[in-house]
């Protein structure tokens, strides 16, 4: 389907994961469908949690891989192919730990600065042509570079204001960008969220 657009939001299922800053993909996500009013389904074929709408005359399918975020490309490659998705309409929500906390970064494309649910991605894609909104969870030590334990973190309850600022942000950022496009979406929300 030419107008056809997949939207996933990178994460981790189960309790276990749940709301931690690693799953800020899966929380936009669940976000945006309540916005767009979109039900989840879990789709065995894909092992993933699906969701389709139309908006704005387009049609959007939501996903959240239940693969584990290293292999998040396993469901997304093959959805992308099942459905005939280009990976230009690829839309990926990604947390980023080498962002501020509130930050948000759309691009058309890029590497994956590290990110393994990224490298999953790009792998099973087969390219890094595909845009992805990068979401800022900011890191305890900026020196360090083993962000494990902090990306297994759940937000403080000082923190948990902002990150609802930024969910919704988020949310606002991906509708500009299904109406408006990628540069518009840009200019208007890449930046800090305020306070």
């Amino acid at each position: 389907m030419e107008n056809l657009c997949l939207i996933v939001g990178l994460g981790n299922p189960g309790r276990t994961y749940a709301r931690t800053r690693h799953n800020a993909g899966f929380m936009v996500l669940e976000r945006l469908a309540r916005r767009w009013q979109a039900d989840w389904a879990y789709a065995k074929k894909f092992d993933a949690r699906m969701a389709r709408t139309e908006r704005e005359g387009r049609q959007a399918l939501l996903c959240l891989p239940e693969t584990f975020m290293n292999a998040s490309g396993e469901a997304v490659g093959a959805i992308a192919a099942f459905s005939r998705v280009p990976p230009g309409r690829v839309w990926t929500v990604v947390d980023d730990a080498d962002l501020p906390l509130g930050e948000l970064r759309l691009r058309a494309r890029g590497s994956s600065g590290g990110h393994h649910g990224l490298e999953s991605i790009e792998r099973h894609l087969g390219t890094r042509e595909f845009p992805r909104l990068r979401v800022g969870i900011g890191r305890d030590d900026p020196a360090s570079r083993e962000i494990t334990d902090h990306v297994l973190s759940r937000f403080s309850t000082a923190e948990a204001g902002l990150w609802a600022k930024i969910v919704d942000r988020a949310c606002d950022q991906i509708e500009c960008w299904f109406r408006e496009g990628m540069a518009a979406a840009m200019n208007q929300f890449n930046g800090p969220v305020a306070v």
